[in-house]
């Protein structure tokens, strides 16, 4: 067996996993952790039970187990297994078990002891996928409360280690050797504009002609992929294999992409970050790197994802390089300039700050705690958090105390995402020809078609219910959980039904003009206006992504009719009165609204009227115009600053959010009861904030941040001075030289943790020197202005020892020093 960087070290490793409870493998791509490791575990048997290793993609998955399993001259499934999404194969023979797509999730859930397993390996975490994030947090709560003797191993080729070392303490660190080969890294900028791919693919061109070996391409997307495979194929020679990688492809052609290519062939290899780590792609010695990537990001607003290409992490530049070294000498030709990979983030933003937390809400909530009970790298931020928790509401999944509700628990047995696991249901409960219809708008929902695909979602359920394949086995396997036998007929007025039940949040209403539609939360979506479905009255946007600029693009929606789905889903559906500010007319508008969301499908007038609803009014038209239509006082703006600014420095103190759209979401708990009499958007000026804040903050709250951050500064004359608080900025105090003297160190509020920024004035109040170092003022700079300001102001007192000198408003020939 060849030698790998990694067997420097296994005895490090294998020492470390006897000893330590935790512990974190740092390697390099290529070292063979993912490929050797597991297997000396096992010659060694430094365990008894079971080892679970823990992949991110579903891909390397299954090139692991394929790879381990041929080590020992055996099938997948023996000793080695498998399981990921719609795949099992395991064995009464089984030690080691690669999972992915959150099966260790799943597995811990349904068994909190993890019986019969010694080692839980997490690999490339540095990847921080939502489901590693979420299974070492369980893990970790698992060996703190069921099992102390359970080992916990993280490898990472390149990770944050002292954010890592802050959440395990006592884990011990082996680290192993950089590659097995230098790669050379070049730079070709590219600008990103149009022609970007035939530029890409005239760069890889050039540099297959004049080196050796195959290449391996990163680019951000299927489209740029396709597209320079296309310009590709005109300027290189016949032997050499365009071969895409990405996620979409069938599990063959990515084992087509990650061979060896065949005597007398080259080949280049068109992938995304998928083939960034955990893969061995066999030939690669050189490497073209685009510097992108694709990525999804959670728009809370509108509660729909967005995909962003974005330049990558210097960490994943680091990666993508390291793909070209693994064989013999490589090269990297980076696609932007080296100041630009010098001035990229240090790593990636870890999905949980990124990401729709609907999921892990449910699988925090189903462990039987809240967030805080459990240990994170980065806590799930709050705002998505409480979004998650009230979509999983308005499915019925939990309930008003964010509790399993019964269909909830229901709901998790399916063994889907929260989404359609809600929609079997609804369609368990309408009969079996609803359930086929179910099953298979489940399967396609898993693993949506791509690329230039009918908009119809009739039509693509059609298509995939014709074929044989993964969309099958998988419908029929859900049918079966559900005691029924699938069909492969598409019921095409139940699909809207058992589509809102998983979307109610994407139920769309034609705004009239253009595919232009409004969804039941309240955002906008868009579809192609020259499809049939852009004239229908009433959509369900089951698949539509967020753009830079106005509306969602919908790719996939189904014919809905709203009096049906009110018929078979009223829980989607209700009455609310609604009141508002009429800015044209200065007047109360009040009126009762059948509603389906933000969508308003019938108004009524209400005649009679009270002061409560003026004040809703009111309110609804401040939350339109935004706080800056309250005029706020200085001494009102003076509190909000401070306190923005005491939760900015994270001071020890209790606040409500504050960003403006928290507290337009809040108005009714702070602004409301301040509004007794308010009969127009001008009274809104009778109004007092400042008490309302007040209030809002809590008496004594107000009091310790009006101590930790005061409004004025005492200086050494005795005289008190204006600090000047601005978000983003350190505080600053502007203040005559003279009054400072004897003040040897820069000046600090907020017990000595804010130190404050002195702008200095000269006798005629012009800024002098702005320093946050006074004492280094004194002892350095000071000198030049003393020089300067004698000559200047020579009525005024410039002493050589600032620091230890009276201070005094006074000119020479009132100043009259202490004795």
């Amino acid at each position: 067996m060849s030698q790998l960087p990694i067997d420097s070290v296994l005895d490090d490793v294998i020492s470390a996993l006897h000893t330590c409870s935790h512990v974190i493998l740092q390697a390099p791509p290529g070292a063979g952790k993912s490929t050797r490791l597991p297997l000396v575990l096992l010659e060694r048997e430094v365990f008894d039970g079971k080892i679970i290793l823990l992949e991110p993609r579903r891909l390397a998955a299954r090139n692991i187990a394929r790879f381990l399993a041929s080590q020992r001259g055996e099938r997948v499934g023996e000793t080695v297994g498998l399981r990921v999404r719609g795949e099992t194969r395991v064995s009464d023979k089984t030690r080691i078990e690669i999972v992915t797509e959150g099966v260790l999730t799943k597995m811990i859930q349904s068994d909190p002891e993890l019986e019969g397993v010694s080692l839980v390996i997490f690999d490339e975490f540095h990847e921080r996928s939502l489901h590693a994030d979420l299974a070492l947090a369980l893990s970790l709560d698992v060996q703190a409360g069921l099992r102390d003797d359970l080992t916990l191993l993280v490898m990472s080729a390149t990770l944050d280690s002292d954010a890592l070392s802050g959440l395990l303490p006592d884990a011990a660190v082996v680290s192993s050797e950089g590659r097995s080969f230098p790669v050379e890294a070049r730079y070709f900028t590219i600008a990103r504009q149009y022609g970007y791919e035939s530029a890409v693919a005239s760069a890889i061109a050039k540099l297959i002609n004049k080196e050796e070996g195959s290449a391996l391409v990163f680019l951000p997307g299927v489209a740029e992929i396709k597209r320079t495979a296309s310009a590709l194929a005109e300027i290189v020679p016949s032997h050499v294999m365009i071969c895409p990688l990405y996620g979409q492809l069938s599990a063959n052609e990515q084992q087509d992409a990650i061979a060896p290519a065949p005597n007398g062939k080259r080949k280049v290899v068109l992938a995304t970050n998928i083939a960034e780590t955990s893969l061995t792609i066999e030939g690669i010695r050189l490497v073209v790197d685009s510097g992108l990537e694709r990525v999804a990001r959670f728009n809370r607003k509108s509660g729909i994802t967005k995909l962003e290409t974005v330049q990558i992490s210097r960490s994943s530049a680091i990666q993508r390089m390291g793909r070209a070294g693994r064989l013999s000498e490589g090269i990297c030709l980076r696609l932007y300039s080296e100041d630009t990979f010098q001035r990229m983030r240090a790593v990636p933003d870890p999905e949980i700050v990124t990401s729709d937390l609907m999921q892990l809400v449910l699988e925090v909530v189903l462990w039987g705690c809240g967030a805080q009970d459990l240990q994170w790298l980065d806590l799930p931020p709050t705002a998505h958090w409480q979004q998650a928790v009230k979509l999983l509401q308005q499915l019925g999944v939990l309930d008003t105390n964010s509790a399993l509700t019964a269909k909830g628990k229901k709901v998790v047995a399916f063994g889907t995402d929260a989404r359609l696991g809600a929609m079997l249901y609804t369609a368990n409960m309408l009969g079996d020809d609803a359930i086929s219809t179910a099953c298979w708008l489940a399967a396609w929902a898993e693993e949506p078609l791509r690329g230039k695909t009918e908009p119809d979602l009739r039509l693509q359920l059609s298509m995939i219910a014709a074929q044989k394949g993964p969309h099958r086995q998988r419908a029929s396997q859900l049918a079966g959980r559900l005691g029924a036998i699938l069909s492969s007929d598409i019921n095409p007025h139940i699909l809207p039904v058992l589509a809102a039940s998983a979307w109610p949040d994407r139920i769309a209403k034609s705004r009239g003009n253009n595919g232009r539609f409004l969804l039941s939360n309240g955002h906008g979506a868009q579809i192609d206006a020259d499809h049939p479905l852009s004239g229908e009255e009433a959509l369900i946007a089951v698949d539509l992504m967020s753009v830079s600029q106005g509306d969602s693009r919908i790719f996939t929606a189904c014919r809905a009719d709203f009096s049906t789905l009110q018929t078979l889903q009223p829980s989607l559906f209700s009455q609310r009165e609604w009141v508002d500010w009429d800015d044209k007319k200065g007047a109360l508008v009040a009126e009762m609204q059948m509603c389906c969301g933000e969508i308003i499908l019938s108004r009524k007038p209400i005649t009679q009227r009270n002061d409560e609803m003026m004040t809703q009014a009111l309110l609804h038209a401040i939350k339109r115009k935004g706080l800056a239509c309250l005029d706020l006082p200085k001494k009102t703006e003076s509190l909000l600053v401070r306190a923005r600014c005491a939760q900015a420095w994270q001071l020890p103190i209790t606040l409500p959010s504050l960003d403006e759209e928290s507290m337009l979401s809040s108005l009714d708990e702070w602004l409301a009861p301040f509004m007794t009499g308010v009969r127009s958007m001008k009274d809104l000026k009778k109004v007092d904030i400042f008490s309302a804040l007040e209030a809002w903050f809590g008496w004594a709250t107000t009091k310790e941040l009006n101590r930790l951050l005061p409004e004025t500064y005492q200086v050494p004359t005795g005289f008190r001075h204006a600090i000047r608080y601005q978000l983003d900025q350190k505080p600053t105090l502007a203040v005559r030289m003279q009054e400072m003297y004897g003040q040897a160190q820069s000046p600090a509020i907020a017990d000595g943790k804010v130190t404050l920024l002195v702008e200095l004035l000269s006798p005629a109040q012009r800024p002098l020197q702005i320093t946050q170092d006074l004492a280094g003022f004194w002892q350095g700079t000071y000198r030049d202005v003393q020089k300067e300001m004698k000559g200047r102001y020579p009525k005024h007192v410039w002493p050589d020892d600032p620091a230890n000198h009276q201070p005094t408003t006074l000119t020479k020939r009132h100043f009259k020093p202490d004795a």
